[in-house]
């Protein structure tokens, strides 16, 4: 990442000077932080933000905050030293910790390695696929590396087909306190695939259900071998998880699928899956070689192929749009891995997440226990996220990345055409809603905010049986939506 020369001089935020050295890409932490009273800058402002988060009807706690970027003012705020959930708004503070480790256009790189020669179409040794932990890697690009490997004259391995994933530590879920089925709480491993998800089909026949589970993508849905589903007559629970040898053993109740559907289920094994995958488009290019094993340490070998994964910029761009957890968490591993860390697990990792953003941001109470926001154990607070912002704002790198989300008028409807432009990062868990980001009008004032909301009584009161789907869940949500709205259409029409 480029060292940045813009001076801060200019930004009193909360009382305290921002000066950026040039051995600094995100700035220098705050020199002091004092926090003034809330205030609008005009009569149509919010007077009294609490009265705003009253007449919202939402139970648990709200917390927000708004500042200019130019002077570093505190425009308005509720609760700003209040730590909450920040769910996936954490991504947001992933990307600007991903950025400074590894800077935009690192790639991640998924290689194969010859041990041996290639004689007459035999290669004379062992294949290896070698993963650096690349989030992004599908099924359609496995098939590119086949073809390569094809093009290199092989149609046969003599030796081992071996795979490492060392690159990143095994993680056997992002968060265990999900529940087994949801798509987007898998493991991880330093090789993923189709963001470690199978794809579930089902169809009802004439003597029960048609099942697939397939590594689909949009040229190739291999069907796997380390995913197994069984339709089983009882009421509850829908899915069932259990390892059994090597393979995820799944199970459906008949009773919950209908006539036919689809969903993904999360990988536990993201490493095999990836080599069994491979192996089958190999196959199909006619390059024969054994089943995959793992390969515990490293190979002396020559490449021979290999795919590069988009420039990080992008990548990021993508977890920020779609919110992947495991873009999230594969980036913030391999940010803290660049750093010099040997993390085990989450938990480590975001204590390095958590210390980098305490020296360069001046967050000392912030708390990470990933990078996605899965884990519900994460704290911030709207005064450091929007700190953070303020410190990013200038290298312009974070912003271009965020979602653009649209001003609504007071029945819900989006202003399209309203001049002040919203980009920021929504955050959703249950009875959690968090949205974080720029408002400005181009050409005038632009500021940084933050909005926390969270129910943590209710949240901890879920039974497992409805965490994907908890009573009232649905109606909570709605309620911290339309504050959050609610408060962007005041501040654009306040202090734009």
């Amino acid at each position: 990442m480029k060292t940045s020369k813009t001076s801060f001089t200019r930004r009193l935020f909360l009382g305290g000077l921002l000066a950026a050295p040039a051995s600094s890409a995100l700035g220098a932490p705050l020199v002091r932080s004092l926090v003034p009273r809330p205030r609008p800058e005009q009569s149509g402002g919010i007077a009294d933000p609490a009265q705003l988060v009253e007449r919202a009807r939402l139970t648990g706690k709200v917390a927000f905050a708004i500042a200019d970027l130019e002077t570093g003012a505190l425009l308005e705020a509720h609760r700003p030293q209040l730590g909450l959930p920040p769910a996936s708004v954490a991504k947001s503070v992933t990307a600007l910790y991903a950025l400074d480790a590894l800077g935009p256009e690192f790639r991640f790189t998924t290689r194969l390695i010859a041990t041996g020669p290639i004689m007459g179409g035999r290669l004379e040794g062992d294949l290896v696929l070698v993963g650096s932990g690349d989030p992004t890697l599908d099924t359609d690009q496995l098939g590119e590396l086949a073809a390569q490997l094809r093009a290199n004259g092989v149609t046969e391995v003599a030796g081992r087909f071996l795979y490492h994933a060392g690159a990143l530590p095994k993680i056997a879920a992002i968060d265990p306190d999900q529940p087994p089925q949801v798509g987007y709480n898998p493991a991880l491993s330093g090789l993923n695939l189709n963001f470690n998800r199978v794809h579930f089909e089902w169809r009802r026949a004439s003597d029960g259900y048609a099942v697939t589970m397939d590594a689909r993508a949009r040229r190739y849905s291999p069907e796997v071998g380390v995913a197994r589903m069984l339709v089983v007559d009882r009421k509850a629970p829908v899915y069932t998880y259990a390892s059994k040898g090597g393979i995820d053993e799944w199970t459906v109740a008949r009773g919950a699928l209908g006539a036919e559907g689809a969903r993904w289920l999360p990988v536990r094994r993201p490493a095999l899956y990836c080599a069994e995958v491979f192996q089958t488009l190999a196959s199909a290019q006619g390059i024969a070689m054994a089943r995959p094993e793992a390969l515990a340490g490293s190979a002396e070998a020559f490449q021979i192929g290999r795919i590069d994964s988009a420039p990080l910029a992008e990548i990021l761009r993508g977890m920020l749009k779609y919110s992947t957890n495991v873009t999230a968490e594969a980036v913030g591993l391999a940010a803290t891995i660049a750093r010099g860390g040997q993390p085990k697990d989450l938990a480590q990792s975001g204590q390095a997440m958590t210390e980098w953003m305490a020296a360069r941001m001046g967050a000392q109470k912030a708390r990470f226990v990933d990078h996605s926001g899965l884990g519900d154990a994460s704290r911030l607070s709207p005064l450091e996220l929007v700190r953070t912002l303020a410190v990013a704002a200038p290298e312009g790198q974070l912003r271009p990345l965020l979602k653009e989300v649209p001003l609504r008028d007071a029945s819900g409807r989006p202003m399209r055409a309203h001049p002040v432009k919203v980009e920021a990062k929504t955050g959703t868990l249950n009875f959690v809603s968090a949205l974080a980001g720029y408002i400005g009008q181009p050409g005038g004032r632009q500021m940084a905010f933050a909005i926390f909301s969270a129910d943590e009584e209710r949240r901890a009161r879920i039974r497992p049986e409805e965490m994907e789907r908890p009573q009232g869940g649905r109606a909570w949500l709605t309620r911290a939506r339309m504050l959050q709205h609610e408060l962007l259409r005041r501040w654009a029409e306040t202090y734009a």
